[in-house]
């Protein structure tokens, strides 16, 4: 009898690492809409992949690991992990346990009104030049925001935090560097590609039709674009498609549907790409938009 225990445990042990893996997604409507996560992962092992807006997040367990700017990054419980937008970046646990976090990602172009609005000298959406941030009182005021928009209905309660903590954030951690920076500093034949890309995700197209298009060798794209970008063609591709995915997911198209007109072979190489780059099947995700 004495030996069953250690059985139990490890029984328990295995059913709250199961438990532990959840994602809910939820859509703020301050600002035009900004997608909201509160999730809590164990196994989940993020792709490398970007978002269209900034990730803004505040650990509230455990730890995470990830990749952005070039290196490697660890963000232990109560810090704040920071991603531009199109930034590319990572993720997994940093500890056996896991982690969890809540996040927000507002869009560049939802800063960049913030800025306008307060007349600021900068204009334009900023850059936030840290991954990992070890702000307290900021971290509170993120935490105090999320359960403001999970909790309250009442709509000037909701703007004024959504504005004040994103003033805040950008006083105390962003610097200026222009409008879409990156894309400024590449070469105008790889902006056109991204360009194309971006605007066309579920178009079927070559490297050598991309070369073409930019007047540059199959193999220098691919390289520069990858040093410029941070992936290479296809896996931009792929993110430009889950991003497609996401909006049509919103708007209550069937998933087959999606997968299809997206670019995607079929559900299951949708459900596969989603997965790395979200934390979540579509199904899932779906569920979060039709409740």
């Amino acid at each position: 009898m004495e030996q069953a225990a250690p059985k139990a445990d490890k029984q328990d042990s295995a059913r709250q690492r199961n438990n532990s893996e959840k994602a809910e997604f939820t859509l703020a409507q301050e600002l035009g809409g900004i997608e909201l996560l509160d999730a809590s992962y164990q196994k989940q092992n993020f792709s490398r992949h970007s978002h269209e807006g900034y990730t803004v997040g505040v650990i509230d367990t455990g730890a995470q690991k990830f990749f952005r700017t070039g290196s490697n990054h660890l963000a232990p419980q109560n810090s704040i992990i920071l991603v531009n937008a199109d930034e590319v970046h990572n993720g997994c646990s940093a500890t056996e346990n896991g982690w969890s976090y809540r996040a927000m990602y507002p869009l560049p172009e939802q800063f960049a009104s913030i800025n306008q609005e307060l007349g600021l000298a900068s204009t334009g959406a900023p850059y936030f030049p840290d991954a990992v941030v070890h702000d307290k009182s900021m971290a509170d005021m993120l935490r105090m925001t999320f359960q403001t928009l999970k909790e309250s209905d009442n709509r000037l309660l909701r703007e004024s935090v959504v504005y004040s903590t994103m003033i805040k954030l950008m006083a105390r951690h962003s610097t200026h560097r222009g409008e879409n920076q990156t894309q400024a500093l590449a070469q105008p034949q790889l902006a056109l590609v991204k360009q194309f890309l971006d605007d066309h995700p579920n178009a079927d197209i070559s490297l050598e039709e991309l070369a073409v298009l930019a007047g540059l060798s199959p193999f220098y794209l691919i390289k520069q674009f990858q040093r410029t970008f941070g992936l290479p063609p296809h896996a931009y591709q792929i993110q430009a498609r889950v991003r497609l995915a996401k909006k049509r997911i919103r708007n209550g198209d069937k998933l087959l549907d999606v997968a299809l007109a997206c670019g995607f072979h079929d559900q299951s190489h949708l459900n596969r790409h989603f997965k790395r780059t979200m934390g979540v099947t579509p199904g899932q995700y779906a569920k979060e938009f039709t409740r």
